[in-house]
């Protein structure tokens, strides 16, 4: 049997604490995997040292993911090309944004049966269409990639706090062997073939938990909170099968990757907790951002313009009450209460 060759492509708050998970199992499984895990991060000055120089010798992420240690398998690499040579399975967790120059730089230096795994939520979406992340990887490097998401904080994760975790994969050898890359005491996994739903889950979630902190922003009760969250699970399966038809299955959204990561999101996410601070102060988005995340992006009002638009060039606003809805009280001044009065 063929031993694995293992890359991890990104390093922040989830790259970091994947990779714990990572570097256990491939020290585990070493007769299925190659025990180093070399991770590609992002070379940066933390006072006065590098990065990966810290990684390396303290093995932790003193900027990402502090107070964690990493396995001592796990080898910082600022080049990406050098950590990417001859991997066989690679693991994408990286900014969406990075994804296209990231893969074009490794072309041509992946092993011949390399396959990828991508743990970037979200999906692009525009009036002219819709593309998953790992259709990207997939089409730039030329081979398969699936897909993981579900209800992981990554601090929680790193910490070993018990949660759920799921892999999309259409073949089903290969997520066997994502099952042993991942799945630990701690985080468990399971593995489906519904790829698109899985990455569909991880982006229209987040405009659901904006509709959940405007209510939680506006004094409304868990009741009305539960049923926002109920309708908006109602419209991310109406989307999926609407648009992707039969390759997305409605057990998709039972698993971790929909309705867990749901309701985790619209309880403590970052959408949730800036939508609340939105419909208690009155100030912009893009101030509340600045104030309350500390240089991270809030996905789920700019994913609510983009499906807004997608919806627009096909006259299905009005079929998807909820994310219309979100949409035009964040853009387009809509008073607040119509949160429960519109959907």
């Amino acid at each position: 049997m063929t031993v694995e060759n293992v890359c991890i492509i990104g390093s922040g708050n989830w790259g970091s604490a994947i990779a714990k998970i990572v570097g256990e199992n491939t020290a585990r499984h070493n007769n299925v995997f190659i025990p180093t895990v070399r991770q590609w991060v992002f070379e940066e000055n933390v006072n006065g040292e590098k990065l990966t120089e810290i990684i390396n010798t303290k093995h932790e992420n003193v900027k990402y993911l502090a107070g964690v240690s990493l396995p001592t398998n796990v080898v910082a690499i600022p080049d990406v090309v050098e950590a990417c040579q001859d991997a066989s399975l690679i693991v994408f967790v990286l900014p969406h944004q990075f994804v296209r120059g990231v893969c074009e730089k490794m072309k041509g230096h992946l092993a011949p049966n390399a396959r990828a795994i991508s743990l970037i939520k979200g999906l692009e979406i525009t009036p002219q269409g819709t593309r998953l992340f790992s259709e990207e990887i997939s089409r730039i490097l030329d081979i398969p990639c699936a897909a993981l998401s579900g209800a992981n904080i990554a601090d929680e994760v790193a910490r070993e706090k018990f949660c759920e975790s799921t892999v999309g994969c259409t073949n089903i050898a290969d997520g066997q062997i994502f099952h042993k890359l991942f799945d630990a005491p701690y985080f468990r996994i399971n593995v489906v073939q519904d790829h698109v739903g899985v990455q569909l889950c991880g982006a229209l979630k987040n405009v659901v938990a904006v509709g959940a902190g405007l209510s939680d922003g506006l004094g409304f009760g868990s009741n009305t909170k539960s049923a926002i969250v109920r309708r908006g699970l109602v419209e991310m399966r109406k989307f999926g099968q609407t648009f992707f038809g039969d390759v997305v299955q409605t057990e998709t959204f039972f698993e971790s990757c929909g309705v867990a990561d749901l309701l985790t999101t619209c309880m403590g996410g970052r959408n949730r907790k800036v939508a609340e601070a939105f419909a208690k102060t009155g100030k912009p988005i893009d101030v509340l951002e600045a104030e309350l995340l500390n240089g991270q992006k809030l996905q789920g009002t700019l994913t609510a313009k983009e499906v807004n638009e997608f919806l627009s060039a096909r006259n299905m606003v009005e079929d998807f009450p909820l994310f219309t809805t979100v949409y035009r009280i964040c853009y387009e001044g809509l008073d607040m209460h119509a949160i429960v009065r519109d959907i």
